[in-house]
């Protein structure tokens, strides 16, 4: 068997021609594919990546400012940066006629709504939203549950959150003069608009120790998911490598 295999290995040899060599001669097709996929995979790629570095920046904001002492919320109305991320205690009156509950809210796989009441702080006219947790949806989903509201003055004590503004809603109105209960997402500038007075521009996510008509309340962290748009990035990456690889291998031709 082994004298089989040399005698193979030297035909070109006694032929008097030269062992086939390869050389990179990459095809039009494969190189306009790879020159439009590679870009595209990397700057995904790229974008998971950044996406998870603002989380994680956003994280460590979050730790140093939790970690601080509570501060009153203002009267009168401030910039969001002023109170993002920080302890706050409010005292005042909720207004549940302006409540809202924001939709497909899950918790322990089980769907429901974030209870989102006004507060009139005492003493102005400016009201301050307070996400009161999470409550669960009823069987018929037409059917908007029945949620409890303390009428006299409370003190609500949590952490200042200001909502992301990245999603697409209608600009609808009051219909019929009826409040609109249920809401997909929370958009300030919409809800200040339909609701008719002055909002500060964060949202209170009640603690888990305050008495102020609370549901349940397990708040996600502000990098949460990041693992994953780590996998994610490392996922783009590797098909832009694949690609590079396979339009190197395709390339190179078997020269005669």
């Amino acid at each position: 068997m082994n004298g089989s295999r040399e005698e193979g290995s030297g035909d070109y040899a006694r032929s008097g021609r030269a062992a086939p060599t390869r050389r990179f001669r990459p095809r039009w097709a494969p190189t306009l594919a790879a020159a439009l996929l590679v870009p595209l995979f990397i700057a995904a790629g790229q974008w998971q990546w950044n996406k998870a570095s603002v989380k994680a920046e956003r994280q460590q904001q979050f730790d140093a400012l939790a970690s601080g002492p509570a501060v009153p919320t203002p009267a009168g109305r401030v910039a969001a940066e002023t109170l993002r991320y920080r302890q706050v205690v409010a005292r005042g009156t909720y207004e549940p006629e302006r409540q809202i509950l924001i939709d497909n809210r899950i918790h322990q796989q089980r769907a429901g709504f974030h209870v989102v009441t006004p507060l009139r702080i005492e003493g102005s006219d400016v009201r301050v939203l307070v996400n009161r947790g999470w409550i669960p949806g009823p069987a018929e989903r037409e059917r908007v549950p029945e949620v409890a509201t303390p009428r006299a003055p409370v003190e609500v004590s949590g952490q200042a959150i200001v909502p992301t503004s990245r999603f697409f809603t209608l600009k609808e109105e009051i219909s019929d003069g009826e409040w609109p209960q249920v809401w997909q997402n929370l958009d300030m500038e919409r809800y200040a608009r339909l609701a008719g007075f002055p909002v500060q521009p964060v949202v209170i996510q009640m603690s888990a120790d305050s008495t102020a008509g609370g549901f349940v309340r397990e708040w996600p962290r502000p990098d949460d998911r990041r693992l994953t748009n780590l996998g994610y990035a490392l996922q783009w990456w590797s098909f832009a490598a694949t690609t590079v690889a396979l339009w190197l291998y395709h390339g190179l031709r078997r020269k005669p």
